[in-house]
């Protein structure tokens, strides 16, 4: 982990203007063709799921923007950078999970599978933390969406970056799954939510885990 110089950080006075909102937040949908991590998935005996987030979570952190927080007005740049996501229950409720990035899939199935057996064993919202090193994803599978906002306390210092992802459908013998991507102004701009949505769709098409 480590402090931009925010006094001579190119982007000093972008950040102080968005900081001042009440919502700093903005966001986008994009359509992601994961035609073949589907594939991927299905002939090797992955669960979609953890391997979709695998990749985002590669996105994620080979997206140097996407792993800046706000830590009493200063910007931390923490070298890893985990997920947060919401664990569904077979009576429909949910919980908050904490799943920490490790490169290695196999590694990471692990590390999941552990904690979402404890999201689902455990009842209410299962002791969220407060950690900044995450970002924040759910998955609705359901539905085929093109716009997505967020339940957001205004008075909660948050800096944590939201991505969720919808039901994937078909179109011209391709499949198409929506990626939800929402970020703090004041540290990431569209040119970086471009430059992160490029690198996914690659990850999306290649042949390894």
């Amino acid at each position: 982990m480590r402090y931009i110089d925010i006094e001579n950080w190119g982007r000093k006075e972008h950040f102080e203007f968005f900081s001042k909102f009440e919502e700093p937040f903005y966001g986008v949908v994009v359509d992601v063709d994961c035609t073949n991590i589907y594939k991927q998935a299905k002939d090797n005996g992955y669960s979609f799921y953890l391997f979709y987030l695998h990749k985002i979570l590669t996105a994620v952190n080979n997206s140097e923007p996407f792993k800046y927080r706000i830590n009493d007005g200063k910007i931390v740049i923490h070298d890893v950078i985990g997920v947060g996501p919401t664990v569904g229950r077979d009576d429909h409720t949910f919980g908050y999970g904490i799943i920490d990035y490790d490169r290695d899939f196999a590694t990471f199935v692990t590390l999941a599978n552990k904690d979402i057996a404890r999201v689902k064993a455990a009842k209410g919202l299962a002791n969220p933390t407060g950690r900044q090193d995450i970002i924040h994803f759910s998955a609705l599978p359901w539905i085929k969406f093109t716009s997505v906002s967020h339940a957001r306390s205004f008075s909660y210092p948050d800096s944590v970056p939201k991505i969720s992802v919808g039901k994937v459908t078909e179109k011209h013998g391709r499949l198409w799954m929506p990626v939800s991507v929402h970020v703090h102004h004041g540290l990431v701009d569209g040119y970086h939510v471009g430059q992160f949505i490029e690198v996914l769709e690659k990850l999306f098409v290649e042949d390894t885990p």
